[in-house]
């Protein structure tokens, strides 16, 4: 599974101006929501559910809030580059800035941790953090996260 499997274009945010994690959070539920397949009180109670059991703070200024959908038929992946850093309680206790929520269906075991290790290979690239850091354009942020690992790390 890559990233461009389960990210589309309309699932960016660039430049996100949000001021808590929780704020972040509704911001994903409602981005979900607008597409009608699934209710932004939902999208949001799970992942504010699945924060309580640990952060999704990576560390680096990294999170990847993530949770399981009844209803939802693939998993799907959705990123936003914050326009300043927020606390989300992240291992290193450091702010983030760098964010992909994942969302699978209940019953997606496999498929949901594919996801995760996907995005968690990818996010452990500093050449691609620093390309996300260094720019908010939708287009460009879509692309470099689309962009296999080899070939960002051999440009």
């Amino acid at each position: 599974m890559e990233l461009v499997d389960i990210l589309s274009r309309d699932c960016i945010i660039a430049g996100a101006k949000v001021a808590s994690k929780r704020q972040l959070l509704q911001t994903f539920a409602d981005k979900v929501s607008e597409w009608g397949q699934l209710d932004a009180a939902t999208v949001f109670e799970t992942l504010m559910n699945r924060e309580k059991l640990g952060s999704t703070g990576l560390g680096n200024g990294i999170a990847i809030p993530h949770g399981k959908i009844k209803g939802l038929e693939q998993v799907i992946a959705l990123f936003a580059r914050l326009d300043e850093p927020i606390e989300f309680d992240a291992v290193d206790d450091q702010p983030v800035d760098i964010v992909i929520v994942l969302l699978a269906p209940e019953g997606s075991g496999a498929d949901h941790l594919k996801a995760l290790a996907c995005v968690a290979r990818l996010l452990r690239t500093e050449t691609l953090i620093e390309q996300l850091r260094q720019t908010r354009d939708r287009k460009q942020l879509y692309e470099i996260l689309t962009t296999p690992v080899e070939n960002s790390e051999a440009a």
